[in-house]
């Protein structure tokens, strides 16, 4: 009987696993199906508003060929000399970005922005993002145009650009203007290929588009209108995660390395507006000032800004630098 009893209850005890075996499978069944289902939202609605912003973008500036592709560049103002704005990583529509420093300069300057590949309205490149490949491309854009003489002046990552830039093209240069623009001796982080797959999945699935709409409005409370900060939140999320400006991540590392030997010449007047308090370099100021300890004329200016100086104090660094010009 005893034998009888406890076989009733492996029985029982048997019934009760594999009812919650079932019960555990359906539940990681609908759990994979409501991911499934959320995904393949995300990705239609991605792909739908994708069409829908294509139709409503607007387009400016012009088009240049260069290695036969088209490169977008910007230009107003008609002064007699002639400012080029480079901007920085992920800047997604160069242009519109810099719209309030374009409107303080170009009353008196002819206003230059290049949108090197991946930027903008400029097409993307499978060519490799070295510093060599990216200043060939825009010194190329500025020769079809025939702008041969000008002050160049870059955000961010172009200041590595720039080094490499001004020590090819010295001739050309009249001045270099730093916005806050990045140093060799404080380097990105290397990025390996196998890190930026996972980004063009979630890019390709539409996530990026999720994030963007879980971010705060970068462009909130700056002196952008309306119809300026549609057009830019259309280019971010059409630009965003790309795959030339991934590749372009990928070459950054390399890319500050081959600038560590290079120094601007001695007589190109330098100026850089500065961030006076870097979130995460405390050495931010002093490299900015000993890149320039060479100099001729060099200039450091500390604003109270974060990296994105030029949006929020676009009229002190336009007044500063057409007082620092005139001083030559």
């Amino acid at each position: 009987m005893n034998v009888n009893l406890q076989a009733d209850r492996g029985v029982q005890s048997k019934s009760k696993t594999k009812k919650v075996l079932s019960i555990l499978f359906k539940v990681l069944c609908a759990i994979i199906i409501a991911i499934l289902l959320f995904v393949a939202i995300v990705y239609t609605v991605n792909k739908i508003s994708s069409y829908s912003e294509q139709k409503r973008m607007e387009p400016y500036g012009q088009h240049v060929s260069v290695d036969g592709k088209n490169m977008n560049v910007f230009i107003q103002g008609e002064g007699e000399e002639t400012i080029v704005l480079l901007p920085g990583f992920g800047t997604a529509a160069p242009a519109l970005d810099f719209k309030p420093l374009i409107s303080e300069l170009s009353p008196y300057y002819k206003v230059v922005v290049v949108e090197p590949f991946g930027y903008g309205l400029s097409d993307q490149t499978k060519k490799e993002r070295s510093t060599a490949n990216i200043v060939s491309e825009i010194h190329e854009a500025l020769q079809r145009l025939h702008i041969d003489r000008y002050i160049l002046m870059g955000h961010s990552i172009s200041g590595i650009y720039s080094l490499d830039y001004v020590n090819k093209y010295a001739d050309e240069i009249s001045a270099y203007v730093g916005l806050d623009s990045s140093v060799p001796a404080i380097s990105e982080q290397k990025i390996d290929s196998s890190d930026t797959q996972p980004i063009k999945w979630f890019r390709n699935l539409g996530f990026a588009r999720v994030q963007l709409k879980l971010s705060a409005d970068p462009y909130d409370g700056l002196p952008y209108d309306e119809q300026t900060k549609e057009q830019l939140n259309i280019l971010i999320r059409k630009n965003m995660y790309n795959t030339t400006q991934l590749n372009e991540a990928e070459s950054m590392y390399s890319n500050f390395k081959a600038s560590e030997q290079l120094t601007f010449p001695v007589n190109l007047p330098v100026l850089f507006f500065v961030q006076k308090n870097h979130p995460a370099a405390d050495n931010w100021v002093p490299e900015h000032e000993k890149l320039i300890e060479n100099s001729v004329r060099g200039e450091v200016v500390l604003l109270e800004a974060n990296h994105y100086l030029y949006r929020s104090h676009a009229k002190e660094i336009s007044e500063k630098f057409m007082g620092f010009m005139t001083q030559q």
